[in-house]
């Protein structure tokens, strides 16, 4: 027997009780046009509504498509919605218990339908992540030949977990995190409408609010948490969802924390402050507060990346890296893993030894500009490499330090308005010590002494 998505025991037994069914199968879109969320993959003409309309009979045929996006976001609902629409044999396999065997009986049964009967065949491998490279190559013909129109989910980005023969055969489609708009909708039809609890209970707005953070973009999270508090409200008698009964039921505490409010900045603030003060502890409390209380990941990443060239620059020249790695595989994994990564940011942040003198050298700097202390350019500093540029004097006298013995030449290079100003004063503080004896060595060099 075929692996099939959704089995015909499995949707009788829904049909017959589909309060048996969780809230979030209960409520999951039956066409493409109540899923939320994703609009930018529903237009008229993208692939996935060719996969389900008349459009994708002809010559030119629908292609195989890769779904990349987090956890909830509506890669497996969307196949869902493809295996009810489409006049095609819908075929599920799960890369964590298929193997290449289960392939190859899913390729040849395929084949057989396209040349016994003409129909066509839809495979949807979940966690194709989980395939290892001989697993996905097992694919290819299919894919290639078309015997099998696939329609692969992935947590992970496949640049990095999809072969790149794979990857060049289908269509890369992402989706992105549900916004609080479309979860909040999800969630309100799904009070009201007779798939979900018929309007059995009220969700005030606070507890929304609350449901809305402790879903962090995830569908899913949200109906099961919506699900849970309402079974506990009703079991007490109650047809309101009270704050506290889904902190009760969830075991998470609703952080008072306003993304578009003081919260969102003073909570920011005191990260970054916590930092600069090396409290790694509090800078943590700070960190977990933003992240439980569903704060963009990228806005914290960047928060960390501006902290690492503001207050401690050179004194660990190591920190802006870190900062920026952390930055880049936020993006990548998105929470909750991302967590660990912020964490893993902010405690390098906070335990480096601290330095603002990059800060304040660019702040003078800009200050003496910005009062037109700027004046030309030294006449020896000038592009020389024009016609005509010699008799102008352009780069006449230029001294070229890699010739000299210690690589320094002692010659003009500031503006006459700005010659003797010294912006970057280091500090003695980790690495920067080692520029202090630098910054010391080449003022000398260069004929600038101080007063």
């Amino acid at each position: 027997m075929e692996p099939d998505l959704f089995t015909a025991a499995a949707e009788e037994r829904q049909e017959k009780d589909p309060a048996g069914s969780p809230l979030a199968v209960r409520m999951r879109p039956r066409v493409l046009d109540e899923v939320v969320g994703q609009q930018h993959l529903l237009k008229p003409g993208s692939p996935l509504r060719r996969l389900v309309g008349e459009s994708a009979k002809g010559p030119a045929g629908p292609s195989s498509v890769i779904l990349w996006g987090p956890p909830g976001t509506g890669k497996t609902t969307l196949a869902y919605v493809v295996s009810k629409a489409t006049d095609a044999r819908f075929v599920e396999l799960s890369a964590i218990t298929a193997g290449v065997k289960e392939v190859r009986a899913v390729i040849e049964g395929a084949r057989r339908a396209t040349g016994g009967y003409g129909k066509e065949t839809v495979l949807f491998l979940d966690e194709i992540h989980r395939f290892s490279k001989a697993q996905q190559d097992s694919l290819l013909p299919a894919v290639e030949n078309r015997w099998v129109t696939l329609i692969a989910a992935t947590t992970e980005n496949p640049f990095f977990s999809v072969i790149s023969p794979l990857l060049s055969r289908s269509l890369l489609l992402t989706l992105e995190p549900l916004t609080d708009d479309d979860l909040r909708g999800l969630l309100r039809r799904a009070v009201t409408d007779e798939r979900g609890l018929k309007g059995a209970v009220t969700v005030p707005e606070d507890t929304e609010a609350h449901l809305l953070r402790i879903a962090g973009g995830d569908a899913r999270r949200a109906l099961t948490a919506l699900e849970a508090a309402a079974g506990a409200a009703l079991d007490k008698g109650e047809t309101e969802i009270a704050l506290a009964t889904l902190e009760e039921t969830v075991d998470r505490a609703a952080v008072k924390y306003d993304r578009d409010g003081d919260q969102h900045y003073d909570v920011a603030s005191a990260l970054i402050k916590s930092i600069r003060g090396s409290d790694v502890d509090a800078a943590l409390h700070y960190l977990a507060r933003m992240i439980e209380a569903g704060e963009d990941p990228r806005f914290i990443a960047r928060r960390l990346m501006i902290s690492a060239s503001e207050d401690i620059g050179l004194a660990d020249p190591g920190a802006l890296p870190i900062a920026v790695a952390a930055a880049q595989a936020v993006a990548m994994i998105g929470f909750p893993e991302a967590a660990l990564t912020l964490s893993h940011a902010t405690i390098a942040l906070a335990l480096a030894p601290k330095s603002n003198a990059a800060t304040t050298a660019i702040g003078a700097a800009l200050a003496d500009v910005r009062k037109g202390l700027a004046g030309p350019v030294p006449a020896h500093l000038r592009d020389g490499h024009y016609k005509g540029a010699a008799k102008l004097g352009h780069a006449q006298g230029y001294v070229y330090p890699h010739d000299l013995p210690e690589g320094i030449a002692g010659q003009q290079y500031a503006p006459d308005a700005i010659k003797d100003r010294e912006y970057y004063e280091p500090t003695r503080h980790g690495a920067e010590a080692r520029y202090a004896d630098a910054v010391e060595w080449t003022r000398k060099h260069l004929g600038r002494k101080r007063d």
